[in-house]
C-alpha cells in the first residue's frame, strides 16, 4: 500500500485541528459510596459527619487532581517461526494498579472522614468498640461485594458542548491514604490524596452529543435602512439675535464671515462695534 500524498492545509484546518486543544482543568469526578459503607458511616460506629449527598457532592467538587487511567497489552514473544524476525503477540490486556485522586480539605474535614469511614468499614473497625484500644486488637475484613463500588471521571471542555470522555472504574475501593504534612511554615491548603484500587475500566462517549454553536454571521444593513440614512436631513441651527445682527452689519457675503482679516480693519473696533485694545 502506497503512502498518502501530502495535501494542502488551510488556516481553517489548523484552527479546527491544532488550535482547538483539550484542556486539563475541565473535568468532574463522581464517587459512589456503597450502601453498606454509607450505613456504617451514618451509624454511631462511624466517625466524622457521616455520608450525605451534600458532603459527597462537595468532595466531588474539591477533587483538584485526577488522572485518566493507563493500559497496556501483555505479549508473548515468538523467536523461531521466521529467521531473524521476532514476533510479539498480545494475549492479555493489563490495567494500572491504582488510580490517585487529590482533594482539598474543608473545615469540616469531609474529604478525610469519608474515606476513613470507607476504610474503617472494610476492616470492621468499630469506633465504639473498646477493644480497638487494646494492644491485642484483631479484626475480620468484610466481603468484597460490600465495599467495592464504581468511580466515574467525565472529561469535557469549557463550552460544555461537543464530545465528552467518560471513564468508569469497576470494583473500586480506597487502597491507601497518603500522609498529609503539617508544619508551622507558611500556611497552605490541606490536601488529601486517596489511592483507589480497581479491577478494570471502560471508556465511552456519553449520549447527548451536541454540535458546538456556530458563530453568528454579521448582519448587513438592508436597502431600506440605507436609503433612510441617505435621505436624512442635515442638522440646522436655529437663528439667534447675534447672528442676525452680524449679517445685518456685514451683509450676506459668507466669505466675510469666515475671513478673520475682515473682522479687524485697523479701526480698533470689532465686528459688532465693540472697542478692541
Amino acid at each position: 500500500m502506497a503512502s498518502p500524498k501530502p495535501t494542502r492545509k488551510t488556516v481553517a484546518d489548523l484552527k479546527t485541528n491544532i488550535l482547538n486543544p483539550a484542556l486539563t482543568s475541565t473535568y468532574v469526578c463522581d464517587f459512589t459510596f456503597p450502601g453498606a459503607v454509607a450505613k456504617w458511616a451514618n451509624n454511631i460506629t462511624g466517625i466524622g459527619n457521616g455520608i450525605t449527598f451534600d458532603n459527597v457532592g462537595n468532595v466531588s467538587i474539591a477533587c483538584r487532581e485526577a488522572s485518566l487511567p493507563g493500559t497496556s497489552l501483555a505479549t508473548h514473544e515468538m523467536l523461531n517461526d521466521f529467521t531473524g524476525i521476532r514476533e510479539r503477540h498480545a494475549y492479555r490486556r493489563q490495567y494500572d494498579d491504582t488510580a490517585s485522586f487529590t482533594f482539598y480539605v474543608d473545615v469540616n474535614y469531609d474529604s478525610i472522614f469519608l474515606f476513613e469511614n470507607w476504610i474503617n468499614f472494610i476492616v470492621n473497625q468499630d469506633n465504639n468498640d473498646k477493644l480497638t484500644k487494646n494492644s491485642n486488637y484483631s479484626y475480620t475484613v468484610n466481603f468484597p461485594d460490600e465495599y467495592k463500588s464504581e468511580i466515574h471521571i467525565r472529561k469535557f471542555e469549557r463550552d460544555y458542548a461537543g464530545r465528552n470522555l467518560e471513564y468508569t472504574f469497576f470494583d473500586a475501593y480506597p487502597l491507601s491514604i497518603n500522609t498529609m504534612p503539617l508544619s508551622y511554615d507558611a500556611s497552605q491548603v490541606l490536601q488529601c490524596t486517596v489511592n483507589y484500587c480497581f479491577s478494570r475500566y471502560i471508556i465511552n462517549a456519553p449520549d447527548g452529543y451536541t454540535k458546538p454553536p456556530s458563530a453568528p454571521s454579521p448582519v448587513s444593513p438592508t436597502p431600506e435602512k440605507s436609503s433612510k440614512i441617505l435621505d436624512a436631513q442635515p442638522f440646522e441651527f436655529e437663528s439667534s439675535n447675534i447672528t442676525d445682527e452680524y449679517y445685518n452689519n456685514f451683509g450676506d457675503n459668507e466669505q466675510n464671515a469666515t475671513n478673520s482679516a475682515d473682522f479687524f480693519d485697523g479701526s480698533n473696533t470689532g465686528p459688532f462695534g465693540e472697542s478692541v485694545a
